[in-house]
């Protein structure tokens, strides 16, 4: 996790630094449902090997947005949610689906 003085100043670029790769998003999406297990994410999220999954929500968790539980039970049982801060994220996700809707649909070279 970055130290408060090591962000970006402006806003925008502090909110790219968090999320604005690939997969991020897309994590987050999947967690606006409710808390997940790792193979559900994994599942639902198409095209993510294992090892980047899990270093995506690593980094989440550091920057404060996912939590990991882990129970002690046999087998191991791994849950991941988000947190409050990851939560206020749900506005953000839902701008971009309605925006990604709005592409597709009036996008001429877009095939429905």
């Amino acid at each position: 996790m970055l130290k408060k003085e090591e962000l970006p100043p402006c806003p925008v670029a502090t909110a790219v630094n968090l999320i604005g790769n690939k997969w991020k998003p897309l994590i987050i999406r999947d967690l606006l449902n409710g808390t997940q297990r790792y193979k559900y994410l994994q599942y639902g999220i198409k095209g993510i090997s294992p090892k980047v999954l899990t270093e995506n929500l690593k980094q989440l968790e550091q920057d404060g947005l996912v939590k990991r539980e882990v129970f002690a039970e046999v087998p191991l049982r791994v849950e991941y949610s988000l947190t409050d801060l990851g939560e206020q994220m749900r506005p953000v996700i839902s701008a971009l689906a309605e925006w990604g809707n709005t592409y597709k649909n009036s996008y001429k070279g877009y095939n429905k």
